[in-house]
This record gives C-alpha cells, sequence and structure tokens, in this order.
C-alpha cells in the first residue's frame, strides 16, 4: 500500500475528498512551553491495490520526540483505560469494496482526515506523527517546534 500525508493546519474528508486548510508547513512557533496547539490536522491518501481490496486493514498514527519516545496526544476521555490517563495512539479500520466500475487491477484511493485539538507540546525541539498500515510503518511527519524571541516593549530614546 502507498500513503501520502501531509501536515495542515485543518483536514476533513467529504464526497471522496480531502479539503484542507494551511497545509505546507513543518514549523510551528510557540510564545513558551509548555505549549498546547490549537489544532494540527493531518492528511492522508492511501492507495490501496486491486488485490487487497474485500480486506480489513488497520492504521495508527503516534507522535514521537526528537529521542523516539512516543508522547501523549491528548487526555483520555472518561470510560478509557490508560495507565497515565493519557492516549498515545489513535487506531482505526477501513475496508474498501470493489465498486462495479472498477477494473481488474485498478487502486482504489482513500483519503483519510484526522485533527488534533489542544496536541500538548512540553518542549523545544523535533517532533514526528508517525503512521503505520497494517502494523508497518508507511509514512512520518516531521515538524520541529521552536519557542519565539521576547523583545519586550520598545522604549524611546532620549
Amino acid at each position: 500500500m502507498q500513503i501520502d500525508a501531509f501536515l495542515a493546519d485543518s483536514v476533513v474528508t467529504a464526497e471522496g475528498k480531502l479539503f484542507v486548510q494551511g497545509a505546507g508547513w513543518d514549523n510551528i512557533n510557540t510564545p513558551g512551553f509548555p505549549y498546547a496547539h490549537d489544532r494540527i490536522g493531518i492528511g492522508m491518501l492511501v492507495r490501496v491495490p486491486y488485490t487487497d481490496t474485500n480486506q480489513d486493514h488497520r492504521f495508527a498514527i503516534s507522535l514521537e520526540d526528537e529521542d523516539g519516545q512516543e508522547l501523549p496526544l491528548a487526555d483520555a476521555p472518561p470510560g478509557v483505560e490508560s495507565p497515565d490517563g493519557k492516549i498515545r495512539r489513535i487506531e482505526g479500520a477501513f475496508n474498501v469494496g470493489r465498486p462495479p466500475t472498477l477494473v481488474a487491477g485498478d487502486d482504489q484511493l482513500i483519503p483519510m482526515a484526522l485533527n488534533f485539538n489542544g496536541l500538548p507540546l512540553e518542549h523545544p525541539g523535533r517532533y514526528t506523527f508517525v503512521v503505520e498500515i497494517d502494523g508497518t510503518e508507511a509514512k512520518r511527519l516531521p515538524f520541529r517546534v521552536h519557542q519565539m524571541q521576547s523583545f519586550g516593549p520598545v522604549s524611546p530614546q532620549g
């Protein structure tokens, strides 16, 4: 399976298409730490080969720091068991059929969109979203987080 993926400010799917705002970035500037970023979207286009249709497939998304440690994506909602009260992986399943118009041997293109609201970023550095398909790493989406410099108020010279 092939996957194209990107970071954006927000991504949604509708009518078999991705609708995207603010794609094509890999840096975030913050006023300080810890910091919760408003929203990070991940857009994905998964190309499913003809021979892999009509089968269950799984995807997973996690976030790593520059040392490869898996980081929390959010607080676990009530009723979800987690040792530290955090969610560290988003997982899901998909199964694409063979519509009558599909020519034997043609791939199917599946758009997927995920948005993370209030993503906790504890320190400056490099972070990477890791996308897995059927237990195999399929894509890495790195980005860097910087703390903006504060210059304070400008005083008139006199």
